[in-house]
This record gives C-alpha cells, structure tokens and sequence, in this order.
C-alpha cells in the first residue's frame, strides 16, 4: 500500500498540496523559436503559379456562372417562414444577414434541404429548405475545424515549404500531414512561430473561395506535390471535376464548405505534433502531423484548455498505473496486463452483467476462438473485415482469431433443429476477441487488440423484435443510471457497401425507427439519423455514453441482422408447421442427400469442401432474425471510461480497495487483522496498514489510495467490538470519534455492496452534527 500511496501523493489527482512552481527556463530551454525567419523568403515558386492557375479558370468559372438564369426562388426555414431568393445570386449569408447580424456573425455553414452542408457566401441555385448552423453544431464545428486546419496548412507552407498531404476535422480538433523539405522533422520551437503566422491570417481576413476543377488541370496544379498527385489519380475519375478551395496564398484540393473567412477563428492553439505514415500505411513515406484546435471566441478556447487539464488528470492510463489496475508488454502490444486490483474492477462490472443475464433469460455459452477461414468468408467478413483480422496458416490452411462472435453463435444455433417455441434464443459469451488495430492506434485501455465484450445475440422471430429491443433499452438505461451515465442515441442505415436486398434494408431500418420513437415518447430522450453509418450487414443503433465531463465514448449497441441468418441457413419450425406434424404424426422427411466426403470432392473441383453449406428455406420453417448486442461493449475500454468518469474514486461495490483497517498502535494490531479478516468473510477487499506511521499519515495514505472507507481501531473500539469509521466521499465524517458497532458496520456495508449504492451507510447523528456546530 506504501507504494500505490506514495505514487498517489506525487500525482495529480487527490493530491494534497500544489507542486511547487519551478522556475521559469530560458527560453530556449522551452522550446523557443530558433533564430531565423518567421517565414520563408522568397516564398517557394510554386505558391505563384498555383496562383496564377487559380486565378485565370475561377474568372471563367465566374464568368459562366453569371450567364446562368437568376430566376426567382423560395427559401423555406426552420420555423416553416419563407424568403424570396434569385437563383445564383442569392447566398445564405445575405439571408441571415436579413434577419440580424449577430446570426450572421454566429452562423459557420448553411445545410440544404436537410442534407448538403453549403458555404454561406456560396449562391443558392433553386428554391430549397435552409439551416444556419453555428459552431454548437456537430456539423457547424467540423466545418470550422476543416477551415482552421487550411489555415494551419497555410502558415505550413509559409513557414516550412512544405508538401501538405490531408488535414481533416477529428473529435477534438483537426491536423495536417505534410512531408518537410530534405524529411525535416516538426519541432515544438516551431509552434509558436505557426500560431503567430496563423494570427496574421486570421487578421487578414481571408475569404474562402470555391472552384471546380478538372482531374487534367488539377494534376497540373499539384505538379509539385507528389501526394496530392497520388491521391487525385487514386480518388478522382477520369472526365469528371472536384473542387479546391482558396485562402489567401493557399489553394488545397477539398470538397468543403468552409467558413466565409479566416477572420472567424478568433482562437487558434497548436496542441501537438508527431510523425505519421501516407495514408496511415508504413510501407510509404513517413510525414508530419501537427494537430490544433480553435474556437469562435477566446472564452471557449480558455474553457476547453480547463476541460483538457481536468482530463489530463482523469487519464486512465495515469490512474492506471497509480492504482496498480493494469500496464502493458512490448513482447504483446495491445493486449492488457490486468493486475488483481484491476481484475476486481473487471470482476465486479462482469458480476452486475451477469446478474442481469439470469434476470432477463439469456444463456452464457463459450465458442472458440480461432476458425477456419471458410467461416468468415461465409459470414461475409473476410471480404469486409479481413485487413482488420489477425489470419493465421496452421495445417497447411488460414484460420483467423475471431474479431467477434456472431458467426460462432450462428453456428452454434444451426447444430440442430429449432422450434418456434424456443424464441427468442439470447446467446451470451464473454470470449476472449482478438482485432488487428494499427500499432499507431493503440491507446491504453481504449484501443486494444485483445479484448472481452459483453456480448450477446439474440434470435428470434419479426413479431418479437419490438419487445427484443424494448427490454434492451430498459436494460440499457438501469445499466448506465447506476454508474450515472447518460447517453446519445443514432440510428445507422446503410453503408455503400452492403449484403442483401434494399427491401429487406428498409423494412429493418424502419422497425429500428418505430423502436426509437416508442422509447423516445416514452423515455423523454431524442435520436438521431446517421445515415449511411451502418454495418454491412444490417442497420444498427449506436449508443454513445456521456461521462461527468460529457464526453461522448462509444459503447453499446444494438445490430438488427437479416443476412446472417441467410448466409449460415438458419431456420426454425413454424408453429403451423409444428402443429401440421403433431396432428398426423408424420414421418421424419428423408434425410438429404449426402455430401460428398471432402478428399471426394477436392479431386472432383479441386476446392476444399466449406465449412457450411447453404440450404434453400425448408417447407415450413421461417427464418429467425438475429440482433447483435452489447451493453458495455469490450470491457476493456468501459474500464477506461469508468476510471475517468470517477477519476479513480471508485463506487464501493466496485472498488478494487473497499476498507482499509488502521490499528492506532500495534498494540492493536490483532484486532486490526481480525476485523480485516470479518470483512474478507463478506467479500469486501479489505487491508490493514500494519506499518509504523502515525495515525494521521496512515489515515491520509488510506485517503490518497481512494480506499472508500477507514477503519480505525483503538483500545475502546477493541474493547466493545467496534470501528470509528471515515468515509472517503463524505466530508462530514473525516473527524468523527463515534465508534460503530462491529456487527453493524459489517451489516451495513453488505447491504451498501449488495445495493451497489452510492450513498453513505453511516451518516452523522444529530448529536454529531450538533456537537460539531457547538465546537
């Protein structure tokens, strides 16, 4: 306990006095500019000849768009008003500017007819329904992001002369990539320097302007630039045009919008940077990427540099290590090391699930975890999924660790006949899973390639999936009301790639809608549609939880799967059918021809015989629908959330250090060790300090190691067979001196386990409270 205590008085969290400041290096020695231009003179030659292209085909572009006809168009808002408009003349922003100028100050990109995000100076082309969408926006905030990030790109080049390669919008910010002249690396002495160029662009108030090019005048371009190349001729068809966008001296291949000028991004910080791969791939050329984040004003920058230094603090890789819950293995990137004060988090998340599986009828079965890869080219994700599996050659065959266990459970549901009567069938198995995660993207708990999820499919017939996914969202709703966590609801629909047919798409997608809007009526919450978002193999609701400092993480969802069941040929017997053959007593049907024996048939086609073979619907039998479900998702990661969420206090009937048991002086130690002992009894994590602090250092140990209550024991608690108890959450009783009955305190802390409560079993009296009013 010494050595968790003394890394937690060093730490951040619970900490009880500020580090004192140091004092301030020299400049160079933060990383200060180094001598030189702030940027590089002369400007490299190609800048000007970007220009010049840009120039001569945006006038034409301009020129013909004038010829167009302007005829009179209707705008419909929000509200359901309408605003008179002219075709190629009229813009959003002259429409918010009609109703006031703060909207128009406010508003970062227009959205039409619900669907295509449009620059505001950019003129509407027919009548249509229009949204102005401000920064609070999560459209509005990648747009912002995506212009910030052309703005980063610009002072790049000023600065460095360099080839940008992508710079997109991600969750908290944006980047750009770019190879530096002779493979130069970025250093953090050239952050400054770039937020004091990005400071004159913004000053200058740059318009973002829009051109569509052909892929032939495109290439001529971005002569200079060898990624930029690749990715037109990899991204753009022949024969057809795509769009750049230009801010001051910077023309960048992008589709937009963007924001009508630089002068909105009134913050701008440089928050890393680090080197990367061309399009993520470490066969090819290693870059540098320099990540930002900016703001419409400086309050809310100022606010998130708050949110990230209260983050920083909750990091569950920090609380991690202070806690002794888990650490990672170079010999197994990716893959936990969970320490025994982990596993008893682990445990306990795994215990509630479980309890949950025996009140609510699922049935908790283990399938292995490597199978042949005629499985998962049946299942359909070798085709989608392959490059994200690890494949392995054993006998001379591919086999692959399962990334997931839907197959399996499928599998598992066609070893032998089933009736109507035995849906729904709920399938749960916490195995072991296994996903190839890029090494760049392994990130603590988070992002791992070995995990376990709480994961469960559940088969059953049409008319059952709208009390199916009811009794998932009533599941899902104690789940995170316990651990006081809210959540964000979307409905996924079909992705570009896709199995089966779109009428079964739409009558799937649909029953998810009907779903949503029943718990939403009821439920008082709110969903949204990602379109196109959806798994291939059928639509999906995904539940994004929010922590204390509303975050978003991804972690539950609900997957309604029509193909599965096609690709595997499960079926179940009808109840018609069922009753068919109770009332004539018929014979078994004739057994189906057999397959031919697998060395036979690799001598008549020379294939190896599939694992499964699909068969045509039987007479009288339908086919189950299958819905993927987790709740915690990989375990792993909900870990994560939680230790950040809490920021390593943890809720005692979780809590890997529930009561620590403090002798005043040894000669109390036996009953010290006796009491700890009684609690073990209960299943309650308990530990005695048996070292020769003094009482107050030993309390403050058990107080920075986030043990939920002390126990302190002293010659009346040992005579009369009790504890003075301190409660870690509650302020009120860290100076008490009422000894608690023994027998209660274990009593009452069984209930509190038992409950999974949040609350304190041993409130103050009223003679406390009087008493210390009277102090």
């Amino acid at each position: 306990m010494e050595k968790v205590t003394e890394a937690l008085k060093n730490a951040a969290i619970g900490g009880e006095k500020k580090a004192k400041k140091e004092k301030k290096a020299p400049a160079a020695a933060e990383g200060a500019a180094p001598a030189g231009p702030l940027e590089l003179q002369p400007p490299p030659a190609f800048i000007q000849e970007r220009l010049d292209l840009f120039d001569r085909l945006y006038k034409e572009q301009q020129e013909e768009l004038a010829k167009r006809p302007h005829d009179d168009i209707l705008i419909t808002m929000p509200d359901g008003t309408t605003k008179p408009g002219k075709a190629y003349e009229t813009t959003p922003a002259e429409i918010a500017k009609g109703i006031s100028n703060s909207l128009l100050k406010r508003t970062v990109v227009a959205r039409i007819d619900g669907e295509t995000l449009w620059d505001l100076e950019r003129p509407l082309e027919k009548s249509c329904k229009l949204e102005l969408l401000d920064f609070n926006d999560d459209q509005g905030k990648f747009v912002f992001w995506h212009s910030s990030a052309h703005v980063l790109g610009e002072a790049c080049e000023r600065r460095f002369g360099c080839s940008l390669c992508i710079g997109p919008p991600v969750d908290n910010g944006f980047y750009y990539e770019m190879a530096l002249p002779d493979g130069a690396a970025v250093q953090s002495s050239d952050w400054a320097p770039l937020e004091n160029i990005v400071s004159k662009i913004v000053k200058e108030k740059q318009p973002f302007q829009r051109l569509e090019m052909s892929k032939e005048d495109l290439l001529k371009m971005f002569s200079y630039n060898k990624y930029k190349q690749h990715i037109i001729q990899d991204k753009i068809p022949d024969g057809t045009k795509t769009t750049v966008y230009r801010n001051g001296p910077l023309i960048d291949l992008c589709r937009g919008p963007h924001v009508p000028d630089t002068s909105r991004i009134e913050a701008f910080a440089i928050m890393k940077n680090s080197s990367s791969y061309f399009l993520g791939d470490a066969n090819n050329d290693s870059l540098q990427r320099i990540y930002g984040v900016s703001f419409p004003d400086k309050k809310q920058m100022a606010a998130h540099k708050k949110f990230l230094e209260e983050a920083a603090k909750r990091d569950h890789r920090l609380i991690g290590k202070q806690q002794e819950l888990f650490y990672f293995e170079e010999a197994s990137p990716g893959s936990a090391m969970w320490l025994p004060h982990g596993m008893r988090i682990h445990n306990a998340i795994m215990d509630y699930i479980k309890e949950q599986y025996w009140q609510r009828g699922y049935d908790e079965v283990m399938t292995p975890n490597m199978f042949n890869v005629s499985l998962w080219e049946q299942s359909g994700h070798l085709k989608h999924y392959k490059e994200d599996m690890f494949i392995l050659d054993v006998d001379k065959e591919q086999f692959g660790l399962k990334p997931m266990n839907c197959p399996a459970h499928a599998m598992m549901f066609r070893h032998r006949e089933r009736s109507h009567k035995e849906l729904p069938l709920r399938y749960a198995d916490f195995g072991v899973l296994h996903r190839n995660e890029a090494s760049g993207a392994l990130s603590g708990l988070t992002r791992v390639r070995r995990f376990q999820q709480d994961d469960a499919h559940i088969f059953c017939r049409e008319d059952q999936i709208k009390t199916e996914v009811a009794d998932l969202f009533d599941f899902m709703r104690s789940f995170y009301g316990l651990l006081g966590l809210t959540f964000k609801l979307k409905l996924s629909t079909r992705p570009d790639k896709y199995m089966g047919e779109i009428e079964t798409w739409n009558r799937a997608e649909d029953m998810l809608k009907e779903a949503l809007n029943e718990f939403a009526q009821n439920g008082g919450v709110s969903w949204e549609l990602n379109e196109g978002d959806g798994a291939f193999y059928g639509p999906k609701i995904d539940i994004a939880v929010l922590d204390c400092l509303n975050r978003p993480w991804q972690c539950a969802t609900i997957q309604l799967d029509f193909q599965q069941p096609i690709n595997f040929s499960l079926e179940y017997q009808t109840a018609e059918n069922v009753q068919k053959s109770e009332d004539t007593k018929a014979a078994p049907p004739p057994p189906a021809p057999k397959e031919p024996e697998a060395d036979d048939k690799e001598k008549k086609d020379g294939k190896k015989k599939p694992l499964l073979v699909k068969k045509a619907l039987a007479p009288g039998c339908a086919r189950p629908v299958m819905i993927h479900r987790a709740m915690a998702g990989s375990i792993e990661r909900f870990t994560a959330i939680l230790c950040e969420h809490f920021a390593g206090k943890w809720p005692f009937w979780m809590s890997p250090r529930q009561v620590i048991v403090i002798p005043v002086g040894m000669g109390f130690l036996d009953y010290a060790k006796e009491v700890a002992q009684l609690l073990k009894k209960e299943r309650i994590h308990a530990d005695v300090d048996s070292t020769g602090n003094t009482l107050q250092k030993k309390i403050r140990n058990g107080q920075l190691a986030q043990y939920n209550f002390c126990f302190v024991v002293g010659d009346d608690e040992m005579r009369n067979r009790k504890v003075n108890i301190r409660y870690r959450d509650d302020t009120s009783t860290q100076a008490r001196d009422v000894p608690v009955p023994l027998d209660e305190a274990l009593e009452k802390l069984r209930k509190l386990k038992a409950d999974r409560g949040m609350y304190n079993p041993f409130p103050p009296h009223k003679d406390e409270k009087a008493g210390s009013k009277k102090e």
